[in-house]
């Protein structure tokens, strides 16, 4: 009770910092400075606007509401973070789905780090932590990574420092937006993959990757399909003669029914010679592929 007590004390102390306009807190040097940013305050809804460099321009409705209604029954368990403009007056760095979700349900107030910075930094930290979400479209990826390349003037090598990813995936995700817009439209809205994507892009002609685009959606083709076709139309296949398939010996094709049939799963075996070769066995979830896991260790 008497930690209860003193961690309430704490929050009025930090709020009592904030209204004080004869000592507002502007920089990081600034007297109390240190005892506010980087703390967890709670913050009047209304003091806060939202960020014009969120590169997030669309928020699903329905999963909001679904936030909104954790929010209500577990509270605001992730602060979000804010900067701070001026005498109780605040921007948002990162956090909108929680911070629209709480005004959704009507709440005064919510959980949030003060930190100070300029447009830049706030630009880098609400790009950086938008690519880190595990929603986005790969268009999405693609422009933030682009963003923080125009517009904070890193390099592809120092980008991918910044976000943790290889740069040769950087690189893939860039390459994207050279698609047609309607391509790219098409990926936001999920009707395409990014494997998709990547096997247009090597598809030069504008009109010729629309017309791709519309069989993969007429035909429901995949990602193998669709790299097929476009070898094809590029002419890449017609050099190339199909090789026969080796016919399996009794034995691996006898192989196959009993791993299909242990597993649940479609095992395949590629024989290479000498006694080598693979034996590949799909899954179509992750829940599918930690119960083929268990299968395989016995577990059960």
């Amino acid at each position: 009770m008497a930690k209860a007590t003193k961690k309430q004390a704490l929050g009025r102390g930090l709020s009592a910092l904030l209204k004080d306009p004869d000592h507002d807190i502007k920089s990081a040097e600034d007297k109390n400075a240190d005892k506010l940013v980087g703390h967890i305050v709670e913050l009047e809804l209304t003091s806060i606007e939202v960020n014009p460099f969120q590169p997030r321009t669309s928020f699903n409705e329905e999963s909001l509401r679904e936030l909104a209604s954790s929010i209500k029954e577990l509270g605001v368990i992730q602060p979000i973070t804010v900067r701070k403009l001026d005498f109780n007056k605040f921007q948002l760095v990162s956090g909108e789905r929680r911070f629209r979700a709480s005004k959704l349900i009507g709440l005064e107030t919510i959980p949030a780090y003060i930190r100070i910075a300029n447009d830049q930094e706030s630009l880098e930290m609400a790009l950086v932590e938008n690519i880190q979400r595990q929603d986005l479209d790969p268009i999405e990826i693609s422009l933030s990574y682009q963003r923080l390349i125009d517009e904070i003037n890193l390099t592809q090598e120092q980008l991918s420092e910044r976000v943790g990813k290889n740069r040769s995936t950087i690189a893939n995700y860039l390459r994207l937006l050279k698609l047609d817009p309607i391509v790219q439209t098409g990926m936001r809205d999920g009707f395409l993959s990014m494997g998709h994507g990547r096997a247009l892009i090597n598809i030069e002609d504008p009109q010729m990757q629309l017309d791709i685009y519309e069989r993969i959606l007429e035909r429901s083709l995949s990602v193998r399909d669709t790299e097929k076709l476009v070898r094809e139309l590029n002419g890449d296949d017609a050099a190339k003669p199909a090789k026969k398939a080796k016919a399996l010996p009794t034995e691996f094709k006898k192989g196959i029914r009993e791993f299909s049939d242990y597993l649940g799963a479609k095992v395949d075996i590629k024989v290479a010679g000498k006694g080598k070769g693979k034996l590949i066995i799909p899954f179509n979830s992750e829940e599918d592929y930690n119960r083929i896991k268990k299968l395989i260790q016995g577990e059960s």
